[in-house]
């Protein structure tokens, strides 16, 4: 995508071959020697097998020179190798210089320019990326879920949503990553959806509407919406019990259009005003009255 130049690395790179070819001239030179030396040495060995014709200390002193050849042999021997590691870390640090995409994608962003000076993450620029790259075949949507709708997600569950770019499209994506852990700030809960994108329609960055399902684990009550009442100290409904009131704390859930969820010390089938107040004092006698279907509760 992009090729940087650096100067300084070339210089280094030339001056890390020209080590190395020292260090193998040194080597042949330390090669001959003792080949030569190890030759003489075995020219001695051989001829003093005839007593007196070579003095035993000129045999000692050959040995000792064929033994010295191959340590200096070994010390640039391995003089060579640090050379090399040297030549090819110099390598491997230019082939920094090709910025390579390690994906296929599109180029959504390019902060730097041909001419442009770029340096390490210590210089100016800093947390500016020269290209950004992005694989919009697939997506990811996070979803910050609420608290009281986390339970019985399941991985794999297929999600709707729709963006403003098609307003009259819905798309999906299917529940991959789960966080299992509600965020003490927001009181939510990071979902991920994998999103399929091959006509690349969609984009990242989009902000789209998502249609959560909500589930519940049996089923529950609804009362009509008018039927809780709020005070500073409970909310709750009026039950009528024998023809006296009584006042049951309820928790509320979602609305169902003049419905609402209720959870409390409630049972399918029992009477609850449809007007909830807090003047209906408990123990007050009340006469009850059928109201209309689309008002009352699971039971009337």
């Amino acid at each position: 995508m992009a090729r940087l130049v650096a100067p300084e690395l070339a210089a280094q790179r030339a001056e890390a071959q020209s080590k190395l070819q020292g260090a193998e001239s040194q080597r042949a030179e330390s090669e001959a020697k003792l080949a030569s030396d190890d030759n003489t040495y075995q020219r001695l060995k051989a001829a003093s097998a005839t007593p007196g014709v070579v003095a035993q200390n000129d045999l000692e002193v050959a040995q000792r020179a064929v033994d010295g050849d191959r340590a200096r042999l070994q010390a640039v021997r391995e003089s060579v190798d640090a050379a090399r590691a040297a030549l090819k870390s110099v390598t491997e640090i230019e082939g920094y210089l090709q910025v390579r995409a390690p994906f296929d994608g599109v180029v959504t962003e390019r902060n730097a320019h041909p001419g442009a000076l770029v340096g390490p993450a210590s210089g100016s620029g800093t947390n500016v990326p020269i290209l950004r790259v992005e694989e919009t075949a697939r997506l990811r949507l996070v979803v910050p879920v609420p608290e009281k709708y986390v339970a019985d997600m399941t991985e794999g569950a297929q999600v709707e949503f729709t963006v403003p770019a098609f307003p009259n499209q819905t798309f999906s994506g299917k529940i991959a990553r789960i966080a299992h852990s509600v965020d003490a700030k927001t009181r939510t809960m990071p979902v991920e959806l994998d999103i399929a994108n091959p006509g690349r329609r969609l984009a990242s960055g989009m902000f789209p509407e998502v249609l959560w399902p909500v589930r519940r684990s049996g089923p529950t009550l609804f009362v009509p919406t008018s039927a809780v009442a709020r005070t500073t100290e409970a909310t709750f409904v009026v039950r009528i019990r024998n023809g006296d009131a009584e006042w049951v704390n309820v928790q509320t859930g979602e609305m169902d259009g003049k419905l609402i969820e209720v959870f409390g010390d409630l049972r399918d089938g029992e009477d609850v005003a449809a007007r909830g107040t807090d003047e209906l004092r408990p123990g007050a006698h009340v006469t009850t009255k059928q109201s209309s279907p689309d008002s009352k509760s699971s039971g009337k």
